[in-house]
């Protein structure tokens, strides 16, 4: 009988996270990854400031990068973790000649992002409790926001904490993991 509610519960969840109104978050790794791609578009991408937490408690500021529909030309993501081996490297890659890398509502917990950019119509410093471009993405009450509809950002190199995304699809993906590898910057 207890099992009846959990999955009410649960079920009442899911729903509040597909309809934005509750935020489906995990906690971060404690290292962040590097991410670059020669161009990533967008129809549509919503900010705002959020932190990510760590298991041990640690807090890590970050620019939410939400994109409602997105294609990266290529895509380079690698970390570097300390082993009882040594410093040990995993590297994923996929796209350029293999073709675009695509994903629905792609959200990117960036520590920052490098790259020259080219904004549709924009709006900065939007409340960020009523954005609107990306549904289901939408910040604090009183907290800064951004939005922009139609975006293309080209030299992408950027430090990330967390990634997640529907119908990821990555054309020629290759992952290598390995004592002192060469990482994506």
């Amino acid at each position: 009988m207890l099992a009846v509610p959990a999955f009410v519960a649960i079920g009442a969840m899911g729903i509040a996270m597909a309809q934005g109104a509750m935020a489906a978050t995990f906690a971060v790794s404690g290292t962040n990854f590097k991410v670059t791609s020669g161009e990533l578009t967008s129809d549509a991408l919503a900010s705002y400031v959020e932190v990510d937490r760590s298991v041990d408690g640690k807090g890590h500021p970050v620019s939410l990068l939400s994109l409602k529909q997105a294609a990266l030309s290529d895509i380079c993501q690698s970390t570097g973790v300390n082993t009882p081996i040594g410093r040990v490297t995993f590297r994923l890659s996929a796209g350029g000649d293999a073709g675009k890398v695509t994903a629905d509502s792609l959200v990117i917990d960036a520590e920052d992002l490098a790259g020259d950019a080219k904004f549709g119509k924009v709006e900065i410093g939007r409340d960020a409790s009523t954005l609107d471009a990306v549904p289901g993405t939408q910040g604090k009450p009183g907290s800064f926001g951004l939005q922009v509809k139609g975006v293309s950002v080209s030299g992408v190199k950027s430090h990330a904490w967390s990634a997640m995304g529907g119908n990821f699809k990555l054309k020629g993906l290759k992952i290598n993991v390995g004592l002192g590898g060469k990482e994506c910057f």
